[in-house]
Order: C-alpha cells, then structure tokens, then sequence
C-alpha cells in the first residue's frame, strides 16, 4: 500500500474514528464530558480534525444521534412482532448506551439536520409497523404506550435502578417476561369486567 493510499484510508476512517471516541467519552462520563480537543487527542488526530468533520460538538451529538437511529431502525425493522420489537429495543439500549443518551436529548441536537430527520422518521415507521393492526381508536396512542413501556424500562436499566430486579438475566429477557406478565394480567382483567358486565345486564 502506498503512502497516499494509507492516507486516503485514514482520513476515510477518521469520522468513525472521531465518533467512536465520543462514545467512549459519553459511555463513561455523559454527553456533558465532551470536548472537541479531546476527541482529536483520543482519536490520534489534528486537533482542527473533528472541527472539519462535524463543526462543533453540537454537530457531533446530533451524528451520534443520527448513527444511533439509524441502527435502531435496522433493529426493530428486523422485528417479526410488538413483542420482539420490544425485545430488540431494549436490546439495543443495552448494547448502544451511549447512542441512547444522545438520540432522545433534543436539547443537544439539531433538529433540522437532514441525517437525523430521516433516521429518526425510519426509526419511527419500524416502531409503527410494530403497532398496526392492534385494537384501539388511537392508533398513535398505542404506539406511544407500547413504546413508553420499552423506553421506560430501557432507562430503567441503564440508570441501574433495576439491576436487583434483573440481576444476571439478559434485559430483554426480563422485560419480556415484564410485558407478558402484564399481558396476562390484563387479559385476566378484560375477562373479569366482561364478566360482571354480562351479570349486570341479566
């Protein structure tokens, strides 16, 4: 390989270079931690390097969040049901912490940016095609329950605050056991209503 060509590979790298740090720095420390000069150091390149590739730390997080939708998207696309979908997302949580803290921080993005609108509006479809077809008059309020459960536990165990609950189990595992559970609680509720109705009008 030549010099040039060594070069050209390098520079070809040096974005995924630059974000891959970021999300070492996120991981470990928060959105909060992040310095461009930093970055550059971490990533084994000129300090004006991330600056040319994402101009400010604000166009960084939002590639983040761009790249972290678009992964989603590809997770959840490959969901057979509400239910797997479910599990995938909080899959994803656990495998991509910090994607995750950055993609649903809008405070830290912007919005505007055409690579997060169309990863953010794929990840979107993939969640929608998991709610269609189910009963109810608000389709858009079911896809907002079933995804407030996932994202809600999601958060749950990222932040460590179900680690007791979880303990060694895989999340997703935990959190379809969770779902089933409430499920079966729910369906037991339907019936037992059903049933009192059914007495009330004898």
């Amino acid at each position: 390989m030549t010099s040039r060509n060594r070069n050209t590979y390098h520079h070809g790298d040096l974005r995924q270079a630059v974000l891959t740090a970021a999300l070492e720095v996120i991981e470990a420390d928060g959105p909060g931690a992040l310095s461009l000069r930093d970055l550059a150091r971490r990533a084994g390149v000129s300090h004006a390097a991330p600056a040319h590739h994402f101009g400010d730390r604000t166009g960084l997080l939002t590639a983040i969040a761009a790249q972290g939708f678009g992964l989603l998207a590809d997770a959840l696309a490959a969901g057979t049901s509400l239910a797997d979908r479910g599990r995938r997302y909080v899959r994803f949580a656990a495998d991509h912490p910090a994607h995750f803290q950055v993609m649903f921080a809008p405070a830290l993005l912007r919005p505007d940016d055409p690579d997060l609108t169309a990863a953010r509006d794929r990840a979107g479809a993939a969640l929608r095609a998991g709610v269609a077809g189910l009963p109810g008059p608000d389709p858009r309020a079911t896809g907002i329950a079933a995804w407030s459960l996932a994202h809600g536990f999601a958060t749950l165990y990222l932040t460590h605050n179900v680690d007791d609950a979880v303990g060694a189990l895989p999340p997703e595992e935990y959190f379809d056991a969770l779902t089933g559970f409430l499920t079966e609680r729910t369906e037991r509720t339907e019936r037992i209503e059903g049933a009192e109705r059914t007495d009330r009008e004898r």
